[in-house]
């Protein structure tokens, strides 16, 4: 029997408009452009830019990272028990959105000082206050998820429209920074243009979903403390195991994106090239986000996300065994394979994570969004923070210089970033994600006792 395939009749319908499903999904388009200047630029940002050491950079990134230890876990408790007449989550998703756009374009806009001390000083400070600003909003968002539908199916189809905003909102990224970059002119100004812009779009698209989502009535429970609260987070075996399989997904992510435009500069020898390879990845992995649902249908949540991690081992292992020897033509070919890995792998964790957080609520009679979306922000962007660093220490190991003819031991680095560093990760992932025990029989025998038909009249626009 598939993963989620069951003959019992659906114990849940519920039905959002597609205009609830537009609203929502759009904030995720600036979303993933503040992870595609983190997960693509950031460190060469920091090192070819502003003009830290490579290891410095990978420091400062992790620092602002480990920074989410604090702030995610709170923003999410604090959310929980927030109550205004517009909700739990709306008003830090829309007072939250300028700040956001300022910090974007603080942290990309370089300092004119001197000193490395220094510059490491102000890339720790601006990053923490980047990634402040993000959780503020972001967490929040992410929370509404489970609150729009309990529906098994619906989730994977409310998340297929939030992820399609995610990739274009990934492509233009990918696609606009080097000629924003080039049409400054000067590479510094450019990056402050870019921050500029990146700012300004996950500002707008993070107010247009909080006036056009409606939240649930929140519950008149009396709170629970902090550490009950996460004590109870951290026993849910199902949400661990998609916790840290997404970890692991997005660790090998941001070896590979981060990784590319040196692979590009340094192996192929133009720079410019990165932004066609990301494009056709993005593209691609657009094309396969509806067609992943469709897949989920049939094969369940589970082992689309496996089907998913094995397109992105065949891409990485073919561009580090091949890319260097046949040439661009071909890693960018490799880049279109990986491309449907990326795809595949959007909707999956999105729709399980909301699964493993309903049956615990179902258990327990007690919501916990905000807490369990606060401890997943802070470990995805834990494995995309720790991918990055590692990314700086392995190249200053092997004595990388920017801007000159790389030797062997820089040129092996960067390759074996590009595949088989990212190719072990996903292989843990795909055993990890395997005990991840709730398919969609499991689920319904979890809720078997609601039974009622919803067309939500709260979530309409």
């Amino acid at each position: 029997m598939n993963d989620d395939t069951v003959g019992s009749k659906k114990t849940l319908v519920e039905r959002l408009t597609v205009r609830t499903k537009l609203g929502f999904g759009v904030a995720d388009l600036g979303g993933n452009l503040f992870f595609t200047a983190m997960g693509f630029w950031a460190l060469n940002y920091l090192t070819d830019t502003v003009g830290l050491p490579a290891a410095l950079a990978g420091l400062a990134i992790m620092v602002g990272k480990a920074w989410d230890a604090v702030t995610d876990p709170l923003m999410g408790y604090i959310s929980d028990r927030t109550r205004t007449r517009i909700g739990r989550r709306r008003p830090y998703i829309l007072f939250g959105a300028v700040p956001l756009f300022l910090a974007c374009w603080l942290f990309f806009t370089a300092p004119l000082i001197d000193g490395t001390a220094a510059l490491t000083v102000w890339a720790i400070a601006t990053l923490c206050l980047l990634n402040t600003a993000y959780t503020v909003v972001n967490i929040p968002y992410g929370s509404l998820t489970p609150e729009l539908t309990k529906d098994y199916h619906e989730r994977t189809s409310l998340n297929g429209y939030r992820f399609g905003f995610a990739v274009f909102g990934t492509i233009l990224g990918a696609a606009l920074v080097l000629p924003l970059v080039e049409a400054v002119g000067d590479r510094r100004m450019g990056f402050s243009v870019v921050g500029l812009v990146f700012g300004l779009v996950m500002a707008v698209t993070a107010i247009i979903t909080g006036v056009s989502v409606r939240e649930r009535a929140a519950s008149t429970e009396r709170p629970e403390g902090f550490f009950r609260t996460y004590g109870v987070v951290f026993k849910n075996r199902p949400y661990l195991f998609v916790l840290f399989t997404y970890m692991l997904h997005l660790s090998a992510i941001s070896f590979l994106s981060g990784i590319l435009v040196y692979y590009m500069k340094y192996v192929h020898n133009d720079e410019g090239l990165t932004t066609l390879a990301m494009v056709a990845l993005l593209l691609v992995a657009m094309v396969c986000i509806p067609i992943s649902v469709f897949v989920s249908r049939r094969i369940g949540k589970k082992r689309t996300y496996q089907l998913a991690f094995s397109f992105l081992v065949i891409g990485c292992m073919a561009i580090f065994l091949g890319g260097h020897i046949i040439g661009p033509g071909f890693t960018i070919g490799m880049m279109v394979i990986a491309g449907i890995g990326v795809g595949f792998a959007y909707v999956p964790p999105f729709a399980m994570l909301p699964d493993a957080i309903e049956v615990e609520a179902k258990n327990t009679g007690r919501r916990r969004e905000g807490a369990y979306y606060g401890v997943w922000t802070f470990v995805a962007k834990l494995g995309q923070s720790g991918a990055t660093a590692l990314m700086g220490f392995i190249l200053a190991a092997a004595r990388y210089v920017p801007d000159v003819a790389q030797t062997e031991s820089s040129i092996l680095a960067i390759r074996l970033l590009v595949g088989p560093i990212p190719s072990i990760v996903l292989i843990a992932a795909i055993v990890l994600v395997q005990f991840y025990p709730i398919d969609e029989k499991a689920y319904e025998i979890a809720m078997a006792d609601i039974t009622e038909v919803v067309e939500s009249p709260e979530n309409q626009i």
